[in-house]
């Protein structure tokens, strides 16, 4: 897979480093004094310092007010888990807290959501059967 570039905003740089490069693991790659590029799974994923971030709208998912805007990754179904736990265990106050979709549907699935220092949301989920990741049915 060719790598992705996404960037997103955060009004506090040094949290949203602490928080990416020390709590989940994410290298740092090439930084400057308003923004830091973090290897996210071999993808290019760059904070950019703002002064100001205004609310996230939200979107209604499954009785849940899913941010708009975030961002994430599709991970192993046991690599989820294990994050899912240790974030669990280190007292991480969830966005969404871990869940499973569709149970024993096509696409069944795990996400959570946790708010990154700076305003941003990452979601991270899984899939039972990655063959199922765009299943509509």
């Amino acid at each position: 897979m060719t790598p992705f570039h996404l960037a997103f905003p955060t009004t506090d740089l040094a949290a949203t480093r602490s928080y990416l490069e020390g709590v989940l693991g994410f290298a740092v790659g090439r930084t400057a004094a308003r923004w830091v590029d973090f290897d996210i799974a071999g993808h290019q994923v760059t904070a950019h310092l703002v002064d100001s971030a205004a609310d996230l709208p939200t979107n209604p998912v499954d009785g849940r007010a899913v941010p708009a805007f975030h961002f994430g990754l599709v991970m192993d179904w046991d690599d989820w888990q294990a994050l899912a736990d240790r974030l669990e265990q280190a007292g991480t106050d969830f966005r969404i807290e871990p869940t499973i979709r569709f149970r024993e549907q096509p696409g069944e699935q795990g996400t959570f959501f946790i708010n990154i220092p700076g305003g941003a949301v990452m979601e991270f989920k899984t899939f039972r059967d990655m063959a199922k990741l765009f299943a509509t049915q």
